[in-house]
């Protein structure tokens, strides 16, 4: 094999392209992955990346776009083989896939990870406990294939990234897709070339586009990336094939969604030796990008005790790939979670980000007046999740204040402690104390379990 050593581009060098199998090597990288050699910390964060992935799907279940995507569903029928989500009838994998991951997705809520950059837990999951429940398979299983589908998704992005992303396409519905199809092949315990074709197979299908952001389109990439992982994984098992080297082959999915191709960098072990270790949850209620925003003016109000009506300017130097989240005037909840403008009014209002209930009352006055006065500046050179944000006082007194909320929490237990008091928070609203708190009590101890069904059924509703 030629040598690896260094990054090199598309464009660059075709022979360490071809000479290369970039695939399999990262296939058979997440096929040895075993739930007995995790480590403790892996585990417990794979553990809370399906907590808070339940939390946002109840919580999004009354989301209009949710219930378009559900109604659809039931319009076709099929076999009850899954879960819904807080929905009263269950069913196909495929179904369950597409509306669980759109539920869970439909507030902008869950989880990142800016390797990516997006929603990996919403693309990989509702496929895997989908697939999962309906072949039986224990919660240890789940695990490892999660953690398995997550790192190839990251290592494919750390090969196509930044030019993938800065194209226009939403890696949580393109690199989302993959982690499904490698999770899924896991599960299934798939061979290494079948797993290269199911891989193959979700890269043909995944599509979706950052111009979508704001829109109900963007919570419906994460289902359908779902759905078509499932899809590809399935039907690698039954032995159709695709293309086993789709990553590095010639108009294969490096090439036509980017000019990026870091082999060194896909392949290298990240920080930590998992990627999933670098798993950002959200505790504020919008697009990642604006929670830089709202960190630092919340801490500068709180620092020197500025009243919101001294405030006649706040400044707000982004990243220009933050132009997702740049939203002028939103008139909705949904857009106002693009907003950066929105989202440092709301902080300097101090009000609480982390309510679903915030974010619509960006039409409210007090909140419109404050907005009028933030102004955003994106600039190159600063990455998706740093801000420095200037508030300017009405004596002339300006204080500044640089924040990068994209850094991993050191201590997991104390991050998993908050996940699950944002559980509790967003979830029982939606599906009530008791129930919330018995799906907890089965999440505290979920690897514990022999199956994965008790806690699917638990989490459907009423009627399921």
């Amino acid at each position: 094999m030629d040598d690896v050593s260094g990054d090199t581009t598309l464009g660059s060098d075709v022979t360490l392209r071809r000479a290369v199998p970039l695939t399999h090597l990262l296939v058979e990288k997440a096929l040895a992955i075993r739930h007995g050699i995790l480590p403790v910390a892996v585990r417990m964060v794979a553990r809370d990346c399906l907590v808070d992935w339940l939390a946002c799907g109840f919580a999004g279940v009354r989301e209009p776009v949710s219930g378009i995507v559900a109604a659809m569903a039931r319009e076709e029928g099929g076999n009850a083989q899954a879960t819904l989500l807080a929905l009263p009838w269950r069913g196909t994998v495929s179904q369950a896939a597409l509306v669980n991951g759109t539920l869970a997705h439909a507030l902008d809520y869950d989880d990142v990870n800016l390797a990516v950059p997006g929603h990996l837990s919403s693309a990989i999951l509702p496929a895997l406990l989908a697939l999962a429940e309906y072949r039986a398979c224990t919660p240890k299983a789940v695990i490892a294939a999660f953690v398995a589908g997550y790192e190839l998704a990251c290592s494919v992005g750390a090969l196509v990234e930044p030019a993938h992303y800065n194209n226009g396409f939403h890696a949580t519905a393109t690199l989302g897709c993959l982690g499904a199809a490698m999770a899924c092949a896991h599960l299934l315990a798939l061979r290494t070339d079948e797993a290269c074709h199911a891989v193959g197979l979700a890269a043909t299908q995944a599509a979706g586009l950052k111009a979508m952001f704001g829109s109900m389109a963007k919570p419906l990439h994460a289902g359908l990336a779902s759905q078509a992982g499932l899809r590809a994984a399935m039907l690698a098992e039954k032995g159709c094939l695709g293309r086993p080297d789709i990553l590095e082959c010639e108009q294969g999915f490096a090439r036509v969604h980017g000019d990026d191709f870091h082999v060194a960098r896909a392949l290298a072990a990240p920080s930590g030796g998992f990627h999933i270790l670098n798993n950002l949850f959200k505790y504020h209620a919008a697009c990642y990008s604006t929670h830089s925003a709202i960190e630092a003016v919340a801490t500068l109000r709180q620092r020197h005790a500025i009243a919101p009506a001294s405030v006649v300017r706040i400044e707000v130097v982004a990243g220009e790939g933050c132009s997702v989240c740049n939203v002028q005037d939103p008139g909705t909840a949904t857009e106002a979670r693009f907003s950066l403008r929105a989202a440092a009014a709301f902080a300097m209002l101090g009000m609480d980000t982390g309510s679903l209930q915030t974010w619509t009352r960006v039409t409210e006055p007090l909140v419109a007046a404050m907005l009028g006065r933030v102004r955003v500046e994106l600039v190159p050179g600063l990455g998706l999740s740093e801000a420095t944000i200037t508030i300017v006082q009405d004596d002339g007194i300006r204080y500044t204040l640089a924040c990068d909320s994209g850094l991993p929490v050191a201590d997991k237990a104390a991050q998993s402690a908050k996940v699950f008091v944002k559980f509790r928070a967003i979830s029982k609203p939606a599906i009530g104390d008791a129930l919330a708190e018995q799906i907890l009590s089965l999440l505290e101890c979920f690897e514990d379990q022999t199956a994965v069904r008790p806690l699917m059924r638990l989490c459907g509703g009423p009627s399921a």
